[in-house]
């Protein structure tokens, strides 16, 4: 048997398979494409999915792949276990349609006993009962004895969906030796000991499973394969686990050297070194698949997994940020596949650091809230923690249940999930109340009316024209009711077709504009739609009485503009992001008006002054190239395929309508747009911040509003020139030079000032005073800075080798200090113990060095009473 590396081992795989008429694919990404029923890819086919079923055509008959996996099932055993693991990666080769059992069973034997050179008596076969094709392959074209060829049941050797591609499956297990067995002289693989494990399943789809559950043999049926890497690796290295392979096992070794720890010392510690060693691949690929720390879906089994990484850390000792570092030894094993780890380091290290210092914040105050907590309930003999606390750690300070979970059970209680539950779902609750359902919308959309019994549905033409003559009103809401006419100055909902207007959606906001009747004007204020599609107006009657029958609907085009250069600028804004901060940069929501573009986006940090600049000019920069913008529908799968980017993937239909900027950007867009990038004019960026942990927001001008916003600073240029009595191009030599002048005025001032200070303090101190052998001073002031109070205190204390205790109030706000000598301290009056002693007295506490130290405190009103303490707190405290 070969003892090969893990890196070696997938390349032979590869080499082999592609030595057989193969193409070898790159992994597929983490995140699933096209495919809304995964969260992440958790299986070597996975990704192939619709290949297998024919809804897409595969780039070759055969394939071959290393896909990464990530699978979090049984995330609470991972480290507990030897086999539990959240990162894998899967080989695999597959036929669509090409060969079937004579081809693919001999390669697998093949790979196995001539490449790998794995003792051919060290392995068995599994098939599934009535497989027979199978059965006769292992036994006769191989050689496998029938007492090494093990028939299971359903549950074990067939595969399959609830409807579509099917099949029985073959698995090939490795004899570890009877020392792993169970003792049985009849054990053999189905066992459930761990003499035989499993390195290889060949899935035969060879049916077509329909509704009813009846299988039909394929024409051309397809082979599925899936051998875990890391498991032939432990194969290959005759580890007891995954943790002890050479490539992983590194990782655990850096794990080790940063805790300072000799891992087999300590169960609990090799757990949390094992959980940190499985779970920063896991990080690592992720974020390098742009899957970036959020509160859910992909980005929050991310950042889970750095939480629980991090906690384990800390189980360590480890109480700084450690995971971002540990991330590159990880790209350094496995950059030799997957380049993309080390082209995305930077920000795979800064995401990962950003994550754990946001964390490390939370977790001290949760662990030491929780901490406390554990111990009240162990007092008082209970072992099961409150749903309540557990909501209120997690909904007030961000502490994960996961991860309060986990701590609990390390101490031995349980949580009262129900009623977290409850509480939970009080909170959604509670926030669904507070938006708006735009299917229940009072008078304006009618709770007592229900748009979809609307017979008629809504044709935009708002694309191709700003307005529709003879467009029929066909329907005019009021207070929930439909109603016959609505008189001038009231409001209403109304619903016509076609329409011209743009109902708010995908970030745009609705259109405003007119509606003219025969004798009467509606003033349209806003376009919204319900979410079953029904497009309708809300606005008000300026004139005459409007009833249902024919109007001219005219869109506000003005407005309608400013609209559409917002609107495209964000096409721009997303790909130049992406450029300049990298791929891992998505859109996370977008507010499109008249006047601005808010664009929100998902990234790790606050984006610099030198990249902002950069994108601001790369967007100008397209802008100014004219690029036209084309509009087509397309169905789904083509419009991916053509490589548009599709920001919210369960919103789109099985036709979508793409707009193309030039050759730069390609997205799935319902919106309105210009017709040419020229036409934005100019765009500027006014700000850009954080909303929430990993999503940033830009507010952003284009158009008549980046002029408006340039001429502001001209003329803001201009008065600052005539305030300054200078020209433009000599501003900033002339501001720079007042502020040069007020810096050493302010400076001599200061001098002056501490001058005085001292002169008055000086005057209204106290005489030296004596407590045994040990000298003091003491006074108190109003409005003296502590920094002054400070300066005298040491002026006076080594002037009179005294300890110096003196007060000051600054609008109520009281603050005490204590300077003492060396002579004193000698004698046990250390100035950081005196000023606790006094500050207590007024309601307050502090400390510093012996020789110096400062105190606050509440009550102002103690002043005179901690003050003439100072003598009774020196003796005490004097040897």
């Amino acid at each position: 048997m070969k003892s090969l590396g893990l890196h070696e081992i997938r390349s032979a795989f590869l080499e082999f398979f592609e030595s057989k008429e193969h193409l070898a694919l790159p992994s597929f990404s983490l995140v699933p494409q096209n495919d809304k029923s995964l969260l992440l890819i958790g299986a070597g086919m996975a990704p192939m999915k619709k290949y297998f079923t024919g809804e897409a055509t595969p780039p070759a008959p055969r394939v071959c792949t290393s896909q990464k996996c990530i699978r979090t099932g049984d995330i609470e055993n991972v480290g507990k276990t030897d086999r539990h693991a959240t990162f894998f990666e899967m080989l695999g080769n597959f036929s669509f349609g090409d060969y079937f059992k004579p081809e693919v069973i001999p390669w697998a034997w093949e790979f196995l006993t001539k490449v790998l050179e794995i003792d051919p008596e060290r392995l068995w076969a599994t098939v599934y009962l009535d497989d027979d094709e199978a059965f006769r392959i292992w036994n006769e074209v191989i050689g496998l004895p029938k007492e090494r060829i093990v028939r299971l049941g359903k549950d074990d050797n067939f595969w399959e969906l609830a409807v579509g591609p099917s099949g029985p499956c073959s698995e090939i297990y490795f004899d570890r030796g009877e020392k792993h067995g169970c003792g049985d002289p009849n054990c053999k693989p189905g066992c459930d000991c761990d003499r035989y494990i499993e390195v290889w399943n060949l899935v035969f789809t060879q049916f077509d499973k329909d509704e009813e559950g009846e299988y039909h043999p394929l024409k051309h049926p397809n082979i599925d394969t899936g051998m875990g890497l890391e498991r032939i690796a432990t194969v290959l290295q005759d580890t007891n686990n995954i943790f002890e392979i050479d490539a992983i096992h590194d990782i655990l070794e850096e794990v080790c050297r940063m805790a300072n720890y000799t891992y087999g010392t300590d169960g609990k510690k090799d757990e949390s070194v094992r959980v940190i060693t499985d779970h920063i691949r896991a990080i690592t690929f992720m974020i390098s698949d742009s899957i970036i720390p959020s509160n859910e879906g992909r980005g929050y089994v991310e950042r889970r997994l750095t939480r629980r990484a991090a906690k384990h850390g800390r189980n360590l000792g480890i109480h700084e940020a450690f995971l971002y570092k540990l991330a590159d030894k990880v790209i350094d094993s496995w950059k030799v596949q997957y380049k993309e780890l080390d082209e995305n380091r930077e920000v795979i290290r800064r995401v990962i650091l950003r994550e754990e210092e946001r964390f490390l914040k939370t977790l001290e105050t949760g662990m030491n809230l929780l901490e406390t907590e554990i111990e009240n309930k162990k007092r008082e003999g209970l072992n099961e923690f409150s749903g309540s606390d557990a909501f209120k750690l997690y909904d007030t300070y961000g502490f994960p249940v996961d991860l309060t979970k986990e701590i609990l059970a390390d101490n031995g209680m349980i949580l009262d999930e129900i009623a977290f539950n409850d509480a939970m779902e009080a909170q959604k609750n509670r926030a669904r109340d507070a938006r708006d359902d735009s299917e229940n919308i009072g008078w304006s959309a009618g709770g007592g009316f229900n748009f979809n019994e609307i017979a008629e549905e809504t044709t935009f033409v708002g694309y191709d024209s700003l307005s529709v003559k003879d467009a029929d009103l066909l329907h005019i809401i009021c207070e929930d009711e439909e109603i016959g006419e609505l008189k001038t100055g009231e409001k209403g909902i109304f619903y016509l077709d076609p329409t011209p207007f743009y109902a708010e959606s995908g970030g745009q906001i609705g259109d405003t504009g007119v509606l003219k009747g025969k004798d009467f004007t509606i003033e349209v204020e806003d376009t919204q739609k319900t979410k079953s599609g029904h497009i309708y107006c809300i606005g008000k009657v300026v004139e005459g009485v409007a009833k249902a029958g024919q109007v001219d609907a005219m869109v506000e085009k003005d407005r309608r503009e400013m609209i559409r250069r917002n609107h495209s600028v964000t096409h721009l804004l997303h790909q130049a992001l992406k450029d300049v901060l990298g791929d891992h940069v998505n859109q996370a929501g977008s507010y499109v008006a008249p006047g601005m573009m808010r664009f929100d986006f998902t990234h790790y940090e606050g984006v610099s002054e030198e990249d902002l600049q950069a994108i601001e000019e790369l967007v100008n920069r397209k802008i100014f190239e004219s690029l036209p913008v084309k509009t087509e529908l397309l169905s789904y799968e083509e419009a991916k395929a053509d490589g548009a980017v599709g920001l919210f993937e369960n919103k789109y239909g099985d036709e979508v309508r793409v707009v193309t900027m030039g050759d730069y950007s390609k997205e799935l867009c319902g919106g309105t747009h210009v017709d040419n990038t020229a036409q934005i004019g100019m765009f500027k960026i006014l700000s850009e911040n954080g909303i929430s942990a990993g999503v940033r927001r830009m507010e952003t001008v284009t158009g008549p509003g980046a002029y408006r916003f340039t001429k502001d600073k001209e003329n803001l240029a201009k008065e600052t020139a005539r305030l300054l009595k200078t020209t433009e191009g000599n501003v900033l030599e002339k501001l720079k030079n007042h502020l040069e002048k007020e810096k050493s005025l302010e400076k001599e001032l200061n001098r002056l000032n501490a001058e005085i200070a001292k002169s008055k303090m000086s005057d209204e101190i106290g005489e030296v005073e004596k407590v045994g052998d040990i000298s003091f001073v003491r006074g108190s002031f109003e409005n003296v800075s502590v920094e002054d109070l400070r300066n005298m205190a040491e002026t006076m204390r080594d002037k009179n080798d005294a300890v110096v205790v003196l007060s000051t109030l600054n609008d109520d706000k009281l603050n005490f200090v204590c300077a003492a000598p060396k002579s004193a301290i000698e004698k046990g009056c250390k100035a950081g113990n005196i000023v606790k002693e006094v500050a207590k007295i007024a309601g307050g506490g502090g400390g510093g060095r012996p020789d110096m130290a400062t105190a606050g405190a509440k009550d102002p009103s103690k002043v005179k009473e901690a003050m003439n303490s100072v003598a009774e707190i020196l003796q005490a405290l004097s040897k």
